[in-house]
């Protein structure tokens, strides 16, 4: 409460960009900034495999020297009885007060986008361990790129290109613009997507099967969780209409441009645009701060932390938000399972974009934290996506929670009453305290507390719909990944010249119209849905 007082104070008498400078760069340096000197690739010792190659995930701390991230002494609890931690008593989900549910569709879309944990090692190379530590690696670009939306290959890039006025490829349906289909009538990737041999150029999409019900509505896109759930080819659609949108708008202003240039220059302004979404729109409504984050690039230009980005695999597991998701939402007054909605676009298609946007937008995210998931994350004990989670923290061996505590610069919790915290509520209470006996039993003491589920077993702050450890670990990476990018560079974006050379005049001038996704969506024929459009449910008011 007084930080918060003394934040607002400040806000009144000094101008906003040194506020925001100064509480920028106060996040990113709780932690250790990059490089890392340490990565997946080996555990106990640094190696220059381990600090050049980026197909394995960086680390913020060293390997655990014990299974349990401490030693303290009680061995791991069996994964199947952790997950039983996981999800909501008999499908009973406490709401976020502060979230839509189009907050975790967006999360998903952009952290889809670089945390890309290598499933499979193929071909495997002479230092790949098989089995659960190929979760070890990565395939991330490891930038803010908008990847899910142009590849993360050049191959995959021209695929998805017209190569006629720099327009990405896209379909009508219902008078509406979509990414065309993946699969043709045949159930086979078609031939436009495929290299010389029938090879699919494009990553096949994550968990879509011969089989799979929705295969007929999955997008062909950049990503291969882009078709995980409707929810998140909604927010591509969005920028594929919005890429397409500006590339016309150039093509007219410019018609000395090659397609070329007018897909290059577009690429670089939607980038750009989606930096600012997360930042002014996505971290804004995270961080609950009495004052607004601004996306100005100078804030880093002379830190220290202003270095090339690479994952780490703390942050993929921190980023495992799935307990937002409801077991179910409401769509057009119908109860729909939010399973349904998974491989699935059917929906999309059938209301349109400004509509889906503006359900989502309706619907209420989960509350944060054990205890909360969703059942089908949890189905199949050990197997399950909760059980995934934490078999990869274990096979890389990442230290404990209250490690990362200390890392951030936080206090260690002495008990496992001190991780859940306390409430007012009685049933909020028992709850709390339910949780903290269940850990308790499996854990022993709270410093054999495993990263993973420890993030989860925090309370929501009150201004936020995160716990402490994650907004934490989440500010000090958002703002140190996105404000160093090459576009935003000194050299780019602060030579008056070089800008003009990567944007344009028009371009830049779109960019600076851009902070939240319902502005997007507005200059893209929806006005009226976009009103009612964003991550921050109406009725909650900050305190």
């Amino acid at each position: 409460m007084l930080k918060t007082m003394l934040y607002r104070l400040a806000a009144r008498i000094v101008p906003h960009s040194w506020l925001n400078r100064f509480a920028i760069n106060r996040l990113v340096n709780a932690g250790r900034n990059r490089p890392h000197p340490w990565s997946t690739r080996h555990d106990d010792y640094i190696a220059w495999p381990g600090l050049t190659d980026r197909t394995w995930f960086a680390r913020l701390l060293p390997a655990s020297p014990a299974p349990s991230g401490s030693g303290v002494g009680t061995a791991q609890p069996p994964v199947a009885d952790l997950v039983a931690l996981f999800p909501a008593p008999l499908g009973r989900q406490v709401p976020c007060p502060k979230s839509t549910c189009l907050f975790p569709a967006f999360a998903q879309y952009l952290t889809d986008g670089f945390l890309r944990t290598r499933l499979f090692n193929t071909p495997p190379g002479a230092h790949t361990r098989p089995g659960i530590e190929d979760r070890r690696r990565t395939t991330s670009n490891h930038e803010i790129d908008l990847s899910a939306l142009y590849g993360r290959t050049d191959e995959q890039t021209a695929a998805l290109r017209t190569m006629a006025g720099g327009r990405m490829k896209s379909q009508s349906i219902g008078g509406e613009e979509f990414p065309p289909f993946l699969y043709g009538e045949d159930g086979l990737p078609k031939a436009e997507f495929c290299d010389a041999s029938g090879t699919l150029v494009l990553d096949e999409p994550l968990g879509v099967k011969p089989g799979t019900p929705g295969r007929r509505t999955i997008f062909a896109a950049g990503g291969d969780r882009v078709n995980a759930s409707m929810q998140v080819a909604a927010i591509n659609t969005l920028f594929l209409r919005e890429h397409n949108r500006v590339a016309g708008v150039l093509e007219r202003e410019n018609p000395n441009w090659d397609d070329e240039r007018i897909f290059q220059i577009a690429r670089n302004i939607l980038i750009v645009m989606f930096l600012r979404i997360v930042i002014h729109e996505y971290i804004n409504h995270i961080a609950g701060a009495p004052f607004r984050f601004k996306a100005d690039p100078a804030v880093c230009w002379n830190q220290d932390w202003n270095r090339t980005n690479w994952m780490t695999i703390e942050f993929t597991l921190l980023y495992r938000w799935h307990s937002l998701i409801p077991e179910e939402m409401t769509w057009d007054g119908a109860a729909v399972p939010s399973a349904a909605l998974l491989l699935d676009n059917s929906l999309l298609l059938a209301g349109g974009l400004g509509h889906a946007l503006e359900q989502l937008s309706g619907n209420t995210a989960a509350r944060m934290g054990l205890g909360n998931f969703a059942s089908f994350f949890a189905a199949g004990g050990a197997d399950s996506a909760e059980g995934k989670g934490l078999q990869q923290g274990r096979a890389s061996r990442v230290q404990g929670y209250n490690a990362y505590r200390e890392a951030m610069g936080l206090s260690r919790a002495g008990s496992f009453e001190e991780v859940v915290g306390t409430s007012d509520d009685p049933t909020e209470q028992a709850r709390r305290r339910s949780l903290a006996d269940a850990l308790g039993k499996l854990y022993g003491h709270v410093d054999n507390l495993e990263f993973y589920p420890g993030l989860f077993a925090e309370p929501c702050l009150e201004a936020s719909p995160i716990g402490e450890l994650v907004l934490a670990m989440v500010a000090m990476d958002a703002f140190s990944q996105a404000l160093p990018n090459p576009l935003l560079s000194r050299h780019v974006w602060g030579d008056a010249e070089n800008r003009i050379a990567a944007f344009s005049g028009l371009g830049l001038a779109e960019i600076e119209r851009t902070d939240s996704l319902a502005d997007l969506l507005a200059r893209n024929g929806h006005p009226a849905q976009a009103a009612a459009v964003g991550m921050t449910r109406r009725e909650w008011k900050p305190k």
